[in-house]
This record gives C-alpha cells, sequence and structure tokens, in this order.
C-alpha cells in the first residue's frame, strides 16, 4: 500500500512539473479571452507591392499554372517577402493566384496578377495577446501546437486524477475535503443550468 501510494505521489508531482507553464498560460488567456472586448487591441497592418520579374512571368504566361505554386515562383515570392509558403494552399483564377496566410495573433495574404505582373501582400499584427488568445484556441498554430494541446491535456488529467487519489488518501483527516469537491462540481453545474441561456 505505502508503494502505491508513493507512486501516486510521484506521478502526481511529475504530471504537475509537467503541466505547469501550460496551466499558467492556458489560465491567464482564459481570462484574456473572457475579456476579449474589454482588452484593446492594438492592429498593425503592412502593405507591400512588388512586380514579378519578366522572364518569370513570360514564362508563367506560357504556361499558365492551374494548381499549386511553380518551384521558380514560390522562391521568389518567399524571398520578395520574407515569407515561407510551405504547405500553402494556393487559388488560381483567370490568371490570378491568391494565397492566404493567417497564423496566431495575425493574419496575411498575397495576390499576384500574371497579365499585369503586380504582386499585393498584406500582413496585419494584432499583439502579444492575441497572439496568446490563438495559441490558447489552437488557431492557425499547425499540428505540432495541436500535438502539444492535445498531450498537455492528458497531463493535466493525469494530474488531476491522482490529486483526486492523494485527496481521498487524507480526507479521513481533513473533513471539508468532499464538501469543497463536491462545491467545485456544484458551482459550474448550477452556474450552466440557471444562468446560461
Amino acid at each position: 500500500m505505502r508503494l502505491w501510494f508513493g507512486t501516486l505521489r510521484q506521478w502526481h508531482w511529475i504530471s504537475s512539473a509537467l503541466c505547469l507553464v501550460g496551466m499558467l498560460l492556458f489560465a491567464i488567456t482564459g481570462i484574456t479571452l473572457n475579456h476579449a472586448a474589454q482588452i484593446e487591441a492594438r492592429s498593425v497592418t503592412t502593405e507591400r507591392q512588388a512586380t514579378l520579374p519578366q522572364m518569370l512571368q513570360q514564362a508563367l504566361l506560357t504556361h499558365p499554372p492551374a494548381t499549386g505554386v511553380p518551384d521558380t515562383l514560390r522562391q521568389w515570392l518567399e524571398d520578395e517577402l520574407n515569407i515561407d509558403l510551405t504547405e500553402r494552399d494556393a487559388e488560381w483564377s483567370d490568371g490570378e493566384l491568391y494565397i492566404a496566410l493567417p497564423r496566431p495573433g495575425g493574419d496575411a495574404w498575397l495576390s499576384l496578377t500574371l497579365d499585369s505582373g503586380e504582386l499585393l501582400y498584406e500582413s496585419t499584427d494584432r499583439g502579444w495577446i492575441s497572439y496568446l488568445n490563438d495559441l490558447h484556441k489552437g488557431r492557425n498554430t499547425g499540428a505540432a501546437w495541436s500535438w502539444f494541446i492535445d498531450i498537455f491535456a492528458a497531463v493535466c488529467v493525469l494530474f488531476s486524477l491522482t490529486g483526486l487519489l492523494l485527496l481521498q488518501r487524507h480526507a479521513a483527516g481533513r473533513p471539508t475535503t468532499w464538501p469543497l469537491i463536491g462545491l467545485g462540481l456544484v458551482i459550474p453545474v448550477l452556474l450552466a443550468l440557471l444562468v446560461i441561456h
């Protein structure tokens, strides 16, 4: 029994250490998301214009792409705008290319017209609070962050369950344990039933 209890405590402190920073981040961004209307965000928008090099324009006009971005065009766009177009969807319509470039805390897009060679690029940065809020929601964060959120959630479940088992172990000497746990359940249930419409 003592060995099982020691293992439980070990799992509890290891899981708490692993999820400490993540829990703080998600708790703080929970507050900022809940009060998004009161937190003023100052967006900064950057616009750029450029012209496609004539040789590249002629090559694309001779063999207009129907889907995707040809490697030479991709390389020029990435160098010109200092962006990464890896795994970005490209939309072609009547000789015009459009690529949406959403990201946490901001947005961007580019448009290229083959006939004129005119490139338009716009990038909006909504600030670090918006960035952290988007991390909280997993918005435009990619597969690695999505995996992190799932693993972090599993570690939080482990932390909570081992904490519950530790509370059960010590409940006999602490009479307020179960009433407090019950209160932690009853308050959100009552709010959900009586206040949320």
